[in-house]
């Protein structure tokens, strides 16, 4: 399998990562004109796992180093599958609710919280099991995000008009996403031996076999959570499995490449960690809020109209952030 050998090109693909994780949402904005995020959600979750089957059979089948999918897959111990499942079935519920914020609040509100919020929980989460880098430095960043998170939230609420009750509840799902989002990498993470892709312990699994089984766990479990959310929707009447196969090939493949995008990005981050840790790893993929909130304001214009201290308040945001990311990018360094 293909295995980084440099803490550099593991952050280029933390970089990667974070372009990844905060532009997929652009594809649920470009079906929402005719198709409800429940529907996309399906196509999204199919995306995922045809894109780790890919990923398995070419990048993680190549090279000398480590184990092949195949070789790897049938050694894996059950409680490593499981683990793997799990961290599926977590990350699943949290973005089901989240593509929910962002279909009641925008892409500039519901990331931001959403995914700033998974941030700061979820690298305390991965340093406890994992601690890799400088703690100080890295929780210094951390705490810029936080105070970035808290920015965007006062942003939000300056823009506010009309429809506040439906920002709210946007605001809500999304916080309540972010705390589910914090907990999923650690459960795949533990699956994966972080200390040697070169020679992983027996039993446990590759990045390339950790999310092939994650990627299963999502697109298992929508058939509960998005069941649900298609027959109790947060907003709007019920859909129906019949109005999804209604749906053009292109609004699917709309879904099914949101899907990939999510993937790609994920698929590095997994791979990233061997060298940069998983804390690191998941923190600066996390900076995905800052490139959601780029799109949202920039090209949804989302806060078109806004007054002179709303416009203020995003630009703090976009600057803590980016000081907050810098700090966390050095500290795996350190």
């Amino acid at each position: 399998m293909y295995i980084i050998d440099s803490y550099g090109i593991a952050v280029l693909f933390c970089l990667v990562t974070m372009i990844c994780w905060g532009s997929w949402g652009n594809t649920q904005k470009l079906a929402a004109k005719n198709w409800r995020y429940e529907l996309f959600y399906w196509d999204y979750a199919i995306g995922i796992l045809l894109f780790a089957i890919l990923l398995c059979f070419t990048l993680g089948s190549i090279g000398s180093g480590g184990r092949s999918f195949m070789d790897d897959i049938v050694q894996v111990e059950p409680g490593h599958v499981a683990s793997a499942l799990i961290g599926g079935v977590i990350f699943n519920a949290s973005n089901i609710l989240l593509a929910a914020a962002v279909s009641i609040a925008g892409m500039s509100v519901a990331f931001p919280l959403g995914v700033g919020l998974a941030l700061v929980l979820g690298v305390i989460i991965n340093y406890i099991g994992a601690p890799k880098g400088d703690a100080v430095m890295l929780f210094a960043g951390v705490a810029l995000v936080a105070v970035a998170i808290i920015c965007n939230g006062l942003a939000a609420r300056g823009r506010d008009t009309e429809g506040s009750s439906n920002t709210r509840k946007g605001i809500i799902l999304a916080a309540v996403a972010g705390i589910l989002m914090s907990c999923f990498y650690r459960f795949v993470a533990s699956a994966m031996d972080l200390d040697n892709f070169e020679q992983p312990t027996p039993g446990m699994a590759t990045p390339y076999t950790a999310f092939f089984i994650f990627s299963c766990g999502i697109l298992l479990s929508n058939f509960v959570f998005n069941t649900l959310a298609m027959r109790k929707p947060f907003v709007g009447e019920p859909v129906s499995y019949s109005d999804y196969f209604r749906g053009s090939l292109g609004t699917h493949m709309v879904g099914v490449l949101g899907g990939c995008i999510w993937g790609l990005g994920t698929a590095l981050s997994y791979i990233a960690a061997g060298k940069a840790g998983a804390a690191i790893s998941y923190a600066l993929g996390q900076g995905a809020p800052m490139i959601a909130a780029l799109w949202g304001v920039f090209i949804w214009k989302e806060f078109k109209g806004c007054n002179s201290a709303t416009k203020r308040m995003l630009a703090l945001m976009f600057v803590l952030f980016i000081i907050g990311l810098s700090l966390v990018t050095v500290a795996g360094n350190c």
